[in-house]
């Protein structure tokens, strides 16, 4: 037999009985609570790089003469057409152009000769039609961020004081002379001390990494280090 503990009256000189809570009452909202999945960084974008396009040339003095000669050509014989058809009569040059024309053969040599220097004049046009010109200037590598095709170049010159300079911090070399190119980069030291061929190598290293740190070219170039001794 279970025994009871009888209940007993609150005391009134002490405190209230505290109530108990209601254990069995479901929690707010009877859907359950999940956290947040957790938000991933979006990938980090390296950015790419590529080869800036080789300026063209405008080349406005063959442009001008070209369209000088040409002008002047047609001008003059539209003029005399002009004349002629006029009831004019021809003029001297025109009529001694006809009976040269009319009266030498072939292989002449005066005929020969002027095929030829028009056959170089036109492909001296076609020549400068089909390339960029610019010689002087080295396309550079520019990053691609998908807004548009960048264009950067450098100035030979430019290009060969940076690297001398980075030839001079070699030590043991006393003077350099860098010549760039478009293919090849070449570099010729003046060794007062230390051991030549050790130059020759740290001085390799640093005209590289001068290249590909500084310069950032479009084509690496190839590299060509000359070393002698000073003479002094």
């Amino acid at each position: 037999m279970t025994s009871r503990t009888p209940n007993t009256p609150p005391d009134p000189g002490g405190d209230p009985p505290r109530p108990r809570p209601d254990t069995t009452a479901a929690p707010a909202g009877n859907t359950p609570h999940h956290d947040p999945p957790p938000v991933e960084p979006p990938p980090r974008q390296t950015a790419r790089e590529e080869r800036s396009p080789r300026p063209w040339g405008t080349r406005r003095a063959p442009a001008v003469l070209a369209a000088a000669l040409i002008a002047v050509g047609t001008g003059m014989l539209v003029f005399e057409a002009v004349w002629i058809g006029t009831g004019h009569p021809a003029t001297a040059w025109w009529t001694r152009l006809t009976h040269e024309l009319a009266s030498r053969p072939v292989d002449d040599v005066w005929v020969l000769t002027g095929a030829a220097i028009a056959a170089a004049l036109g492909l001296w046009l076609i020549v400068l039609a089909l390339t960029p010109g610019l010689r002087p200037q080295l396309p550079l590598r520019v990053p691609t961020d998908g807004r548009g095709r960048m264009r950067a170049v450098l100035d030979r010159k430019g290009a060969a004081l940076i690297l001398r300079d980075a030839a001079l911090r070699v030590p043991g070399v006393s003077a350099a002379r860098v010549r760039v190119r478009r293919r090849r980069v070449t570099v010729r030291a003046d060794v007062s001390f230390r051991d030549t061929a050790d130059v020759k190598d740290e001085l390799t290293d640093a005209v590289r990494r001068e290249e590909r740190g500084q310069l950032a070219l479009a084509r690496t170039p190839r590299l060509a280090v000359r070393v002698h001794r000073s003479p002094t």
